[in-house]
Order: C-alpha cells, then structure tokens, then sequence
C-alpha cells in the first residue's frame, strides 16, 4: 500500500508537470509578435540602424562656400543638427519628412566648419554624424555699403518712400545668387522687389509706400556668396531703418502751392515759385521726387553756364532741402518775393518762404514724397532717388529673380 500511494504522488507531479509546460508553450506562441523591452522587435525583426551622412564630408578642404551643408538619414528620422562656423551657429531648416537638413544660407569663407548629426531608426535606437571641414580662401573678394545718404542718416527716421540702395565694390555678374541673399522684412509687411541699376547697384523699392512709424530690417547675407567668377563676399551686411510719420507734399506748378499733410491730415499750406521754364534745365520736373540731402546754405551755380553768360548764377541759398540729381530744391527764396503763390520765377527749383522753408527743413526725413505736378517736363526714374516714377511691373523686371 505503501508502494502504491507512492506511484500515485509521481503521477501526479508528472502530470501537473505536463500540464505547467503546455502553459508555457502557448504562452510564448501567443507573445511571438509582441515588442520587447527595449522597443525594437525581437530577433530577425529588428529595424536597421539609422545611417546619417554628411556634405561636405568629413576633412574636406578648400570648400567652396557657396555650396550647402547637407545633413541626410537613411532608416530613420533626424533628432538633432548643429553646424557651426567657428564658434557661429550655421542656420538651417529640415524637410517635412525630417530626413534631411539643409542650410540656409552660403558658408563663411576660410572657415571651419563643424558637423554633429544625430537620428532615430523607428526602433528608437540613436545614430550619430560628424564632420569637419574648411572653405576655401579667396583669391578676390566683393564688399557691399549703403548709399551714403541713407548711411548718413543712420539712427534716424525716414519717410514712406524711403529706398534701400545697396552699392558694390566690383561688377556684379552672378546677380541671381546675391539677390537671393538680400532678405528684407518690415514690422508691417508690404510687396516689394529689388531692381538691378547696373553691375555695381541694386534698388529695394516697395509696390506703395511703406507704412508709417515701424521698422524695416534689411539683413544681406552676403558672406560665401560667389558674385563673380573666383569673387566671394566676406561678409553679411545688415541695417534697421526706422520709418518715421508719413510726411507727403503735393506742389501744384499752376496754383504755385504745396500742401503738406503729416499722416493724412493737412499739415501746412505754402505758396511757392517754381522753375520759370525758359529753357528745359530750368523747368522744374514734374513727378514723385523724394527729399534726400540737405544743407543751409547750399552754394548754387549756374549749370553749363560761365561768369557773365545770360542767366548766370552763383548764390548761398538757405534751408535747402534737394529732391533730384539735377539741381532741384526746396529752399528758401533768395529774392522774387512777389513771385510766391503768383508765379514761376526760380531756376528750377521750388522756393518758399521763410518760415515755410525753416519749416520744412527742420521737419523733413530722407525719403519723404514731394509730388509735382504742372510742368512739360517730366522727372526721368534714375533721377536721384526717383525709382516711385518707373511703373510696378516694369520696376519688377529689373529684377534677377523670375
């Protein structure tokens, strides 16, 4: 009886044995597709490594920076790139899919270059790029001012129809790429497009005047750009105009009066004399002019003309204020009191009163829109800052961009 009661316990450990591995079985059949800890897959399954690579590659010399760094994963998603130039941050943007990174704009030339990558396979595991290089140095270069007007008035405010004019040291030939890099942004945006006046200046004008009283950022990322063949700029350019009051003058040659309105609201009105049109260069043009320099006095002379030829003139004129390259001002009358508000006796030249004058040059902003009307003779568009003459569309054509 022992014996048998013995047999029995085997049997039954035996069978709850068998019974302990059927559970084991068919749980591992029905965890096979599970994750495992980690996030990946088990065994054969596991996703691929995440590979990055990077251009310009690692060592690489004399690179022209013109190029783009370009950061790129194959089996994964991009985490993380930085790109610096020396000890500058390189900006840059990734694609939607986030499986590469380009910069955004050309390199610094006769820099290195640093390259750290890191991605993701869709596992989660981390994959890491590096690389180094150098621009090459060179062998000419390009360098950008602003007119020196407007460079002048730096720290001050100018009026609504302000231009941005950018000058160049050497002929440009790759214009396309330089006006790529000219990036303007304004507090209170408006259409604008820049128009190419030869190989050595280009003109940012807006569609309609800018809006009054805000910002206008130019920022010339210039540094890398090829503007020629082996010509490089080396550096960017940037420059914050501030937009003052919106400050426009209409000067009626018929009436002989120019009123003044100050954001829409008439300011000042103010008898004039204009050019007396006995010959073309003493016809006062008609057309938007902008105020640019001035000074007080302003010697003036007779152009084309020599002491004792008819019509000769050599005088100190007072609050000046010049709107064109051809010898017009605003300033005040030197005489031919009788003229103001009756008719057209000057030179060429709009002039006012006194008070008027000693008004309007202490108040006026470079930039500021002096609108003439009345005369057979029209302001030509390259006649000093008088880019508002040329129409919107054909201005857009001067433009290297489609």
């Amino acid at each position: 009886m022992r014996v048998g009661k013995r047999v029995e316990r085997v049997r039954h450990r035996a069978a709850g044995g068998l019974l302990v591995l059927a559970l084991l079985v068919t749980t591992a059949c029905q965890g096979s597709d599970a994750p495992s800890g980690s996030g990946g897959k088990t065994g054969k399954n596991k996703a691929a490594a995440a590979q990055v690579s990077i251009t310009p590659a690692n060592g690489a010399t004399k690179v022209r920076p013109d190029g783009a760094v370009v950061v790129k994963v194959t089996g994964g998603r991009l985490d993380t790139v930085s790109v610096k130039a020396g000890k500058k941050n390189v900006p840059g943007t990734f694609n939607a899919e986030r499986t590469e990174w380009r910069s955004s704009w050309t390199l610094s030339p006769s820099t290195k270059h640093s390259v750290t990558a890191t991605a993701k396979n869709p596992d989660g595991i981390a994959a890491q790029g590096t690389s180094g290089f150098k621009t090459l140095t060179p062998s000419q270069t390009i360098s950008t001012s602003l007119d020196w007007i407007l460079e002048s008035n730096r720290g001050k405010k100018y009026g609504v129809g302000m231009p941005i004019i950018l000058n160049f040291s050497r002929a440009v030939f790759n214009k396309e790429a330089v006006e790529k890099a000219l990036e303007v942004k304004a507090q209170k945006p408006v259409e604008g497009a820049w128009r190419w006046v030869g190989d050595q200046q280009v003109v940012y004008r807006p569609k309609t005047y800018w809006r009054a009283n805000q910002k206008v950022r130019l920022t010339a990322h210039l540094s890398g750009v090829r503007a020629a063949k082996n010509v490089y700029a080396l550096k960017d350019f940037n420059r914050t105009f501030q937009i003052g009051r919106s400050r426009i003058s209409k000067v009626n040659l018929k009436t002989h009066k120019m009123t003044v309105k100050i954001d829409g609201k008439k300011a000042r009105t103010v008898p004039i004399s204009a050019g007396n049109g006995s010959t073309l260069e003493y016809t006062t043009t008609s057309g938007v002019h902008l105020t640019m320099e001035k000074g007080n006095p302003v010697r003036m002379i007779a152009p084309g003309r020599k002491k004792g030829d008819p019509g000769y003139y050599d005088e100190l004129i007072g609050y000046a204020v010049r709107i064109s390259n051809s010898g017009e001002y605003l300033h005040q009358t030197a005489g031919d009191y009788y003229c103001l508000g009756r008719a057209n006796c000057s030179h060429g030249c709009v002039r006012q009163p006194a008070k008027d004058a000693i008004w309007f040059y202490r108040t006026v902003q470079p930039g500021d829109v002096v609108d003439i009307t009345g005369s057979r003779r029209k302001l030509s568009w390259d006649n000093g800052w008088s880019f508002w003459q040329m129409p919107w569309k054909t201005w857009k054509k001067g433009s290297a961009l489609s």
